[in-house]
């Protein structure tokens, strides 16, 4: 491992060390580093992003409409069980705006906002519709985290909208990572992805915040000022009769009704090796 101490961490001001090199957009040589003490990962500063963000949704991110459903039942229970689900959310860099109209459908008062991407499926619905400062009961920030080139300066502009915020991003995975194709989360073809963050980086941020954090291990997490007897983002276990009921009743539609395989994952392999 080579140490280098030309660029400091991002979380902790501390140095860094020299991880490996990787080609982005299929033609820039880019430096990834990472914080001695987080193991936060992050790119040499990234000059190429007004050309990575010519298109706000890359051509990979296929998989957005299957994540929004998923994450549409998960939160929804969140803020049923944990939050006053009766006042309002907004969902933060949101894309089309797919996110608030599949809440907004669910009965939540949900408003949209993102400065790259036009809002196709919640106009009318928008933080700019807002005339006056309005403080939401939380936000919701999907996927943005590790697009983020100075996370202290973006999450204290988030900070300013709620008192709770609800993520995702991908935590990076126990085994060693020592080049671009350890993990396919840094997707270098696109070039957004410049932040990449462990449990010890997104706990020294709420720290460094007073906030507290929760997360579920692997890409749901919470900065709050609220405190929880258990962690809400693990959901609560069925008794083990309801659990074995409900894999029978599964296992028996499954043999009835056989469902096709999701090519969601084929897909994005092909599109992967084409953008190649």
């Amino acid at each position: 491992m080579i140490y280098f101490n030309g660029m400091e961490s991002k979380i902790t001001k501390g140095p860094t060390e020299l991880l490996f090199e990787a080609t982005v957009l299929g033609k820039y040589n880019v430096k990834y580093f990472r914080c001695q003490e987080t193991g936060f990962i992050q790119t040499e500063e990234p000059f190429w992003l007004e050309e990575a963000y010519s298109t706000a949704i890359t051509k990979l991110d296929i998989g957005l409409p299957f994540r929004n459903e998923l994450l549409r039942d998960r939160v929804s229970k969140i803020l049923i069980e944990n939050f006053d689900y009766r006042k309002q959310f907004l969902d933060y860099a949101g894309g089309y705006g797919l996110f608030t109209r599949l809440m907004r459908d669910k009965g939540f008062d949900f408003y949209h906002t993102d400065k790259y991407c036009k809002n196709l499926f919640a106009e009318y619905f928008d933080l700019s519709d807002f005339k006056e400062y309005t403080s939401f009961e939380l936000i919701t920030v999907f996927e943005v985290f590790e697009h983020m080139a100075n996370p202290f300066e973006e999450i204290s502009e988030l900070l300013k909208l709620s008192n709770n915020i609800l993520f995702t991003t991908e935590l990076q995975p126990q085994k060693p990572l020592l080049n671009i194709n350890d993990w396919w989360y840094f997707v270098p073809e696109i070039g957004q992805h410049i932040s990449f963050f462990t449990e010890e980086a997104l706990s020294q941020i709420a720290k460094r915040y007073d906030y507290n954090f929760y997360t579920d291990g692997t890409s749901l997490h919470l900065f709050t000022k609220k405190t929880f007897e258990k962690n809400p983002l693990i959901p609560s276990k069925d008794s083990f009769f309801i659990r074995k009921a409900k894999k029978l009743i599964c296992g028996y539609e499954k043999k009835k009704y056989p469902l096709p395989e999701s090519r969601l994952q084929s897909d994005w392999e092909f599109i992967k090796k084409r953008l190649a």
